[in-house]
């Protein structure tokens, strides 16, 4: 191959790679910009403020006040009682996802404080089996509305689910009863629970905890609800409304409070609190 052919194809290559992971395109709005403008900004995109997904560890860095956060019930993880297989065991898929993840499960909750508030913390991790509900993630919520009803603390929990986790069977549709009768314990000590709906927030964490709020307070253009649209759809051979299940639709059919930007979640979440405890 002639030298001047071999720079050429050299040239391509390093013309691919200039400016990877440096630039970023909003998939929303189309513009592109500096992608440390869109990490400096918690995922938002700066142009159309397009809402992408925030991992827990940024949502306790973003609400909770720097250093206050302590990590509770992590020792407890999944096990496998029903001995479940489909492609492969159930505790091959919990091995493969708490690597992929970096997490122990798809929730992290602890306590920590907002404005100087003490409060009863918990955040969903989707990365992890996307965000699905077994017995760990139940039995971690219900501590967690315990501690709160013990402590008379608020409970924050940010839900970010796609549901029940199918390889725990009924065991996993369990926790749906076990977290509301473990809120209804904290409705009877006056204690306030504060619900913030992400993106997405469906099946059995929906039907259950999620929207049973003092507050319920969703991020824009949140998907919310049980079933998902195209299921609903196929179920009942009909068109769903434009915006049906989003949290904007919600909050016109009174089924969610208000809808907050992420810049002013920990302001919104604050004033709650204040309110509410005061």
């Amino acid at each position: 191959m002639p030298w001047f052919a071999k720079k050429r194809v050299t040239d391509v290559s390093e013309k691919k790679t200039l400016g990877q992971g440096v630039f970023r395109r909003c998939d929303a709005c189309g513009v592109t910009l500096l992608a440390d403008e869109f990490t400096q900004n918690h995922e938002v995109c700066p142009s159309c403020h397009h809402h992408y997904p925030l991992s827990a560890e940024g949502w306790i860095e973003l609400l909770l006040d720097p250093g206050s956060f302590e990590e509770l019930d992590a020792a407890l993880v999944p096990r496998d009682p029903l001995n479940f297989v489909d492609e492969k065991p159930y505790p091959a898929r919990i091995e493969a996802a708490q690597r992929q993840s970096a997490a122990k499960e798809a929730i992290i909750v602890g306590r920590g404080s907002i404005g100087g508030k003490p409060i009863q913390f918990g955040v969903f991790v989707f990365r992890f089996m996307g965000g699905s509900m077994g017995s760990v993630v139940g039995e971690k919520i219900t501590r967690l509305f315990e501690r709160a009803a013990k402590n008379k603390e608020p409970a924050v929990v940010l839900s970010s689910s796609g549901g029940a986790r199918m390889q725990e069977g009924v065991l996993s549709l369990m926790q749906m009863a076990k977290t509301v009768a473990a809120l209804g314990q904290l409705r009877e000590a006056g204690v306030p629970f504060i619900s913030v709906l992400l993106h997405p927030t469906t099946g059995g964490v929906a039907a259950s905890f999620a929207l049973l709020g003092d507050v319920n307070i969703a991020e824009p253009r949140a998907l919310i609800g049980f079933a998902g649209p195209r299921v609903i759809e196929n179920t009942i051979r009909q068109k769903l409304p434009e915006g049906f299940q989003r949290a904007e639709f919600l909050l016109e059919h009174g089924m969610i409070d208000l809808i907050a930007q992420r810049r002013e979640m920990r302001s919104v979440i604050a004033r709650v609190i204040s309110h509410l405890c005061d």
